[in-house]
């Protein structure tokens, strides 16, 4: 009925013949869901002829949310997941979505969802993510799939204020930001931008064509990996593809197969960290640059190895 009930509200008029194969049923099913939904007070109009079939009354609007139970699920889940990984647009937005879908829902399914989104827990931290503007976003998101060229009023890292028309080629999330990618007119270029910096968004009457095969995820990555770091990072693991990009992160990092193992080109802005990501991998591995990282590397040994002296001279007994 709840599938019924979405295609009458998305369609002005569907057959019998055309609902019964979208619900894989009947004609007489039909005219009973037909019916049980006029019993519950929604006005689902049929009519004879050649051109008949089933809609909804002129003028009648749906309830603002008709969710089955597994729908009400993936819902909540979308929206504890979104909070953790710092997805969300504006911190009240999300609270008050399941505040409001645990209010309609009916109490047998109330009290398990509270349950799971008071149990529910995460294997990865919790992202702090800069939100930006939901209008802003929503009219980037739609300039996009339009193809359309918007101007945006963009402020800088140094602050700095600059109006610009834009092709959007893609809209990414990324660790806690969201991204626009596209051509700047202004620098006549490909350019990325954090959206949390853009104030506004203006249509302009203007179209574009995006390149093509061009991936705004892998631009983002590429462009992020190419930042300003200390150190430029080359090291051979001596281990399988698969299993060393699921051990790396999946930004900031280039893996290319070779004979031996799994070059690796990684930019780091200390190398502490670095050392203690080498160290924890099951496979063996050749330092190429810089030479600081053994150094790091050595300093990290040593710090272990006086950790576990430290735990053999405690557990001595007394003589």
């Amino acid at each position: 009925m709840l599938t019924l009930l979405e295609l009458l509200q998305s369609n002005a008029r569907l057959t019998g013949a055309e609902l019964a194969g979208r619900l894989d049923t009947d004609i007489r099913t039909v005219r009973r869901y037909a019916a049980h939904l006029r019993e519950l007070g929604i006005p689902v109009e049929a009519e004879r002829g050649r051109y008949g079939g089933y809609r909804l009354a002129r003028g009648y609007r749906m309830p603002p949310l008709v969710l089955t139970n597994d729908e009400a699920l993936a819902v909540v889940l979308g929206l504890l997941a979104a909070e953790h990984l710092g997805m969300g647009t504006a911190a009240p937005a999300g609270a008050g979505a399941l505040v409001k879908i645990e209010r309609m829902l009916p109490h047998a399914l109330r009290e398990p969802l509270a349950a799971m989104r008071e149990t529910l827990s995460f294997t990865a931290n919790a992202v702090i993510g800069q939100a930006p503007e939901p209008g802003v976003l929503l009219a980037l998101a739609q300039a996009s799939r339009a193809r359309t060229t918007v101007g945006i009023s963009h402020r800088s890292w140094r602050q700095e204020h600059t109006e610009r028309d834009l092709d959007p080629y893609g809209v990414v999330f990324h660790t806690g930001r969201w991204y626009v990618v596209g051509h700047d007119h202004l620098r006549d270029g490909l350019r990325t931008f954090r959206i949390d910096r853009i104030a506004s968004v203006t249509p302009r009457t203007g179209r574009f064509t995006a390149p093509d095969g061009f991936d705004p995820v892998t631009h983002l990555t590429s462009t992020l990996a190419q930042g300003s770091y200390r150190w430029q990072v080359e090291v051979t693991i001596h281990g399988p593809l698969d299993a060393v990009a699921r051990r790396l992160p999946r930004s900031g990092v280039t893996l290319t197969p070779q004979p031996t193992g799994v070059l690796v080109h990684a930019r780091a802005e200390r190398l502490d960290g670095m050392a203690h990501m080498l160290a924890s991998l099951e496979w063996p591995f050749t330092i190429h640059h810089p030479d600081e990282l053994r150094g790091a590397l050595k300093n990290l040994a040593d710090r272990l190895a006086a950790a576990a002296e430290q735990g053999s001279r405690t557990a001595e007994p007394p003589r």
